[in-house]
């Protein structure tokens, strides 16, 4: 049994590395080539048999994903734009569960509503890493990858909390009234739960200085948010979505930098490991998925699939070109609608890829659903339909249709350097007026801020500014002085921030910058 896991376990890790590598060449989402790569390799004998727990994805994957979406969320810009993200994470959200539901049971009134609720709930989150990050490297409008960023986060906590609805209604056989009263108790107790979690979390993070018990603290909070609170007949997704925002709004005065540096890291890898082991287990498990419904032509299959995909693309794109500009006339101030032009709401309706969410909610159907593998079938085939036919031509389409803004973050990151910089250079003033660093000193450090100033002020600053600035960091009596200066950088951040000058993303870079700074000056030989 033990050497079984192992072998499993070290055909995933290869096929991860051999996959990512493919997608890296040819320039694909990683999600296909993993697929392909798990489906060949189920071919070998003793894989065919894999099979994934429901619960080992609820509990396991699914957990983390969403606590690492939420903490990353930008706060700033999330509540600006509350009211198109709203639009889109709420009512799209539910609009296409309910579209792929009702088509469904039409075509397979067998199934049942509940259980085709169930499908639509899988396949209506859109994943909130396959078009933004090519819309990031692109340049693509700030504003659209805001919108699109907070609507992916908030629709998988509207996605799962319908999810496990259209469950409690297969296993219990409750009505639409009675799931529509139980939605609110699961929702509101779900949020609440989570925000005076994160707030005790951030109490005890703040007392904690040990950047290993600092992980382990970030790494069983989104468990100790989900769990719980499922057991209680809550949404562990909302709480864990509610902890990660609140914990993620005070993270850079919550967290020292080699604290951040390090979670940063760890976070980065875990994630990677999870969405892309996911997406290769799927791809052992097709065969036995492909067995199991058997029972139905492959006509049959191929026109419920394509009637499934014209659903949620057709639905979204309608909601974006048709419904969405509606929402300018909703009460409440939020941002004009005007800067979300046509062929923005055209990229916004084509930006909808599925991919690790719900690959994880669609593996995540108990075994007792009826139809399950024919309910995994469609989910996976709307994640490649996408992946393939969206995220492949979403750059070219960018390109087309001239949507692209590098110039204005380079200009908006330039000038937060120099508004960082110019910070440092007054409380240095200020130190050498107050005789707490000695002339030659505050003259050294003068020099080097204000030749990394005259570069940012010509633009010319690419972020591979990494060598030796001088060799003040052998002086012990620098080190306090190099902090202290870092320190108002990071404050003038916060307050650039604050005033709308910059945007998370920036300051979350720039931040890092710091960070990276202080630990390579305090590794460095006295």
């Amino acid at each position: 049994m033990i050497e079984d896991y192992f072998f499993v376990g070290l055909a995933v890790a290869l096929i991860m590395l051999l996959g990512r590598a493919v997608a890296r060449g040819l320039g694909i989402p990683p999600a296909i080539p993993l697929v392909l790569l798990g489906l060949a390799a189920s071919l070998l004998p003793g894989m065919s048999d894999v099979v994934i727990p429901p619960e080992v994805v609820l509990n396991l994957y699914l957990p983390p994903l969403v606590y690492h979406a939420a903490f990353l969320t930008a706060p700033r810009e999330t509540r600006e734009d509350a009211v198109p993200i709203s639009v889109m994470a709420f009512g799209l959200t539910c609009v296409t569960a309910l579209g792929v539901m009702t088509a469904v049971h039409l075509a397979l009134p067998q199934l049942g509503w509940p259980v085709a609720l169930a499908l639509g709930a899988a396949v209506a989150p859109t994943d909130p890493v396959a078009a933004t990050s090519v819309l990031k490297r692109l340049g693509a409008p700030r504003r659209l990858v805001t919108i699109l960023e907070g609507e992916s986060l908030v629709n998988d906590a509207v996605a799962l909390t319908l999810f496990g609805l259209a469950l409690t209604m297969v296993a219990e056989g409750v009505t639409f009234a009675e799931g529509g009263l139980l939605l609110v108790r699961v929702v509101a107790g779900g949020v609440l739960y989570g925000l005076v979690l994160g707030w005790a979390i951030a109490r005890l993070r703040g007392r904690i200085k040990d950047n290993g018990a600092q992980i382990v603290v970030s790494l069983v909070t989104p468990f100790v948010a989900y769990l719980p609170a499922e057991h209680f007949g809550l949404s562990g997704v909302l709480a864990t979505v509610s902890t990660g925002f609140y914990l993620g709004v005070r993270a850079h005065g919550l967290l020292q930098p080699s604290s951040r540096l390090t979670g940063n890291a760890f976070w980065e890898v875990l994630v990677l490991l999870l969405e892309s082991s996911l997406f290769v287990l799927l791809g052992l498990e097709i065969r036995q998925v492909l067995a199991d419904v058997s029972d139905y032509s492959a006509a049959s299959l191929a026109l419920i699939a394509a009637l499934v995909v014209a659903v949620v693309v057709l639905v979204r794109l309608g909601w974006t070109m048709g419904v969405f500009p509606l929402a300018r006339w909703l009460p409440g101030r939020h941002l004009s609608f005007d800067r979300v032009g046509g062929t923005h709401r055209l990229i916004m309706g084509w930006a909808g890829m599925r991919g690790a969410i719900t690959l994880a909610i669609a593996l995540s159907i108990p075994l007792t659903v009826p139809d399950r593998p024919l309910l995994i079938f469609l989910a996976v085939v709307v994640i490649l339909a996408t992946l393939v036919g969206q995220a492949t031509t979403l750059a070219p389409l960018l390109r087309r249709l001239g949507l692209g803004e590098p110039e204005e973050t380079m200009v908006e990151e330039a000038r937060a350097r120099e508004a960082t910089m110019e910070a440092a250079l007054t409380k240095l003033d200020r130190l050498a007026a107050d005789g707490e660093v000695d002339e030659r000193t505050a003259d050294v450090f003068r020099q080097l801020l204000e030749l990394r100033l005259d570069r940012v002020r010509a633009i010319l600053d690419d972020e591979t500014d990494t060598g030796d600035d001088g060799d003040t960091s052998r002086d012990p009596g620098t080190r306090g002085l190099r902090r202290q200066l870092a320190e108002v950088q990071r404050d003038k951040l916060e307050e650039l921030y604050a005033k709308r000058r910059i945007s998370a993303e920036t300051q979350r870079r720039l931040i890092h910058e710091l960070d990276l700074e202080d630990r390579r000056r305090a590794s460095s030989p006295h």
